[in-house]
């Protein structure tokens, strides 16, 4: 046995343990990770906008891959700490659980709880230089993977103009006579990339634009050449617009609600869409919660029981037996953003509102707001219930739809589809099952398989687009409930992940367009009917190659363009034969494990939600029913297209 004493029991001072376990501070060291350090710098400048001292944010990618964000808030305090006689500025971006945002005299609302903000962005950074801007002098210091690099100097702003090394190619990009540049270089000893995605980082930009209606943040990104700034007056309302372009809306204008108690402030915007799903996107302090909370609770029984009370007291409940909650939703477009003092999240993550107390007090906002304004605008009312009505028309008519799904369920009735080959095992930890297109490939694909513990469903052309058709449409359609009945968990609000019947759920189509429409189509029903099957990694696509390229005995897979000209390049070019596969029924079985299907060898993309509003805004795009917003979304996208074949 070996030893184990007091000697081996370590105590990471410092910033030492952030770098030493990454993860438990940033989630994660991969893409994800490395964005979210920008985000920690942004989210500082947001609570410095929130506490009304910032208008503008600056972010700038340079050439080299590092990157600055400057604002124009406060800055942070340079002058020495009373208590540990070193400067303010150096102790928030060298000691944890550091800050002004514990008690709340500098920062009432603030994103950020745990005190591991931007001193986790110096801990993991190669260099770190912040720049506090006060009137006509700068104030900076410079950081090499956390620890300070010659201490806090000053500096006069017409010095710095002409300075050619890294000070000079921060001066300040925004005007006021105050602010804060926060400039670093991601460690990569600590990342897997250090290549900033400028599309993610524009994402949440826009987002934070949209939740903040005055601030004003302008990206640069000097590798590519472009430059955006984002800066939206109508806030919230402007946020809806956005989510449903794809759709037409049945009100005028959205319901848009804002109040700021002493304690809390509570916005919402809604608007009702030609749409059958509900898109409600909820924030708190900037923060998205993607799991709900009691915000969103409160703000569903709100809206809910506002509606149901106008339709009863006008006598408009006709030709339906009630309305429910899932009725008032059909076609929500709804963004409810709450700013609190202690919000509690549930878990690491802040993606789950835990405090009891907002669900009441969002409730009653809700529900007195929504019933004012019914009250006061009888026509808009009328509107809204007219669409309650029609979805819960619908909702009655596809009860027995569901029900029959309900019976038809693999593990209560034991009755699957015919058309579905089913694998041996019984374990879903280790089965998989494919969607595959058409019987050809479906014909292929079983021939393929290995039987222990690969399942093959083949579809009959291209499934009902759920995202215009309603519930009893949907579970009217065949095809669609073949698949629910195979997949074993029911849908929606009923779906129980305990009786998914395989933990591999692959969608394989042909790399071509009709194969991408379908596994669109797919990928739809999947987000609209059982997004927690794509929340917890279970959903894939198969990715089967574009090329067979032979020479002699020797035979190697593409599944680019580029890759194949390279493999064609290492085989000489000569007497080289490339077979350019149409589908999946072009390949012979054996191809079909090699390059697909073979769990040593093939590829397959896990499809996961990284950014839900961005989700929710291509699906009424791609799937809704404005035609205008999809051609303009195909011209704008056309260029990056390859492998159309015509």
């Amino acid at each position: 046995m070996e030893g184990y004493d007091a000697s081996d029991i370590q105590i990471l001072e410092g910033l030492k343990a952030v770098r030493k376990l990454p993860g438990m501070y940033i989630g994660s060291t991969d893409t994800k990770g490395l964005h979210h350090l920008v985000y920690e710098v942004v989210d500082n400048s947001i609570d410095e906008y929130t506490a009304g001292y910032c208008s503008n944010i600056h972010i700038e990618i340079f050439k080299d891959g590092s990157i600055m964000i400057e604002d124009d808030g406060r800055g942070i305090p340079v002058e020495l700490h009373p208590k540990y006689k070193r400067p303010a500025l150096e102790i928030v971006l060298t000691e944890l659980h550091s800050g002004a945002k514990f008690e709340k005299h500098a920062y009432k609302i603030t994103g950020g709880l745990h005190g591991v903000g931007v001193h986790v962005v110096n801990a993991l950074s190669k260099r770190l230089i912040a720049i506090v801007k006060r009137s006509d002098t700068l104030y900076y210091e410079e950081f090499e993977r956390g620890f300070p690099k010659g201490g806090l100097k000053k500096i006069r702003i017409e010095e710095i103009k002409g300075m050619t090394d890294r000070l000079g190619m921060l001066y300040p990009r925004l005007s006021k006579d105050h602010g804060l540049i926060i400039y670093f270089e991601p460690d990569p000893e600590i990342f897997e990339t250090t290549d900033f995605d400028y599309g993610i980082l524009a994402r949440r930009m826009m987002e934070l634009s949209f939740l903040n209606s005055k601030i004003t943040i302008k990206m640069v990104d000097n590798r590519i050449g472009k430059e955006e700034s984002f800066h939206y007056e109508g806030g919230l309302k402007s946020f809806v617009e956005y989510l449903g372009e794809g759709y037409h809306f049945i009100l005028k204008n959205p319901i848009y609600h804002y109040l700021n108690t002493e304690k809390e402030i509570v916005e919402f915007a809604i608007q009702y869409s030609t749409g059958v799903s509900e898109i409600l996107q909820s924030y708190v302090n900037n923060i998205s919660t993607v799991e709900g909370g009691t915000h969103v609770s409160g703000f569903r029984a709100g809206l809910s029981r506002a509606i149901q009370d106008y339709a009863k007291s006008h006598d408009l409940i006709k030709g339906v037996s009630s309305l429910t909650g899932d009725d008032v939703r059909e076609g929500l477009i709804a963004i409810l953003h709450v700013k609190i003092r202690n919000p509690q999240f549930e878990g690491q993550t802040k993606s789950k509102l835990g405090n009891s107390s907002v669900r009441g007090l969002v409730q009653s906002i809700t529900e007195r707001f929504v019933k004012e304004f019914l009250n006061s605008f009888p026509d808009q009312a009328e509107l809204i219930v007219k669409r309650v009505l029609s979805a819960a028309a619908a909702r009655e008519a596809s009860r027995e739809a569901r029900e029959l799904v309900r019976r038809k369920s693999a593990l209560e009735s034991g009755g699957l589809p015919g058309k579905l080959a089913d694998c041996s095992s019984t374990d879903p930890e280790k089965s998989e099952l494919y969607i595959v297109e058409g019987n050809s490939a479906g014909g292929t694909a079983k021939q393929a398989r290995n039987r222990n513990f690969q399942a093959i469903l083949p579809l009959r052309g291209k499934i009902l687009n759920v995202e215009k058709a309603n519930e009893f449409k949907s579970l009217s359609n065949e095809e669609i409930k073949n698949l629910i009945t195979v997949i074993g968990t029911n849908i929606k609000e009923s779906l129980e992940l305990s009786k998914l019947r395989y933990h591999k759920i692959i969608i394989m189509t042909d790399a071509d367009v009709d194969g991408s429409h379908i596994r669109t189509l797919l990928l739809t029903f999947f987000y609209r009917f059982a997004v927690d099957l794509i929340k917890k990694g279970y959903v894939y696509a198969a990715q089967p190659p574009l090329y067979r390229v032979q020479k002699g005995n020797k035979i190697r897979y593409a599944y680019t363009d580029s890759e194949m000209e390279s493999i064609v390049r290492d085989m000489g070019n000569k007497n080289v034969i490339v077979q350019r596969f149409k589908g999946l029924g072009e390949m012979n079985p054996q191809q079909l494990w090699e390059t697909t299907m073979d769990p040593e060898r093939r590829n397959l993309i896990k499809v996961t939600i990284d950014d839900a509003v961005e989700a929710d805004h291509i699906f009424s795009i791609l799937m809704g029913d404005k035609v205008a917003p999809r051609r303009q979304f195909i011209i704008d996208n056309a260029r990056f297209v390859k492998n159309i074949d015509l």
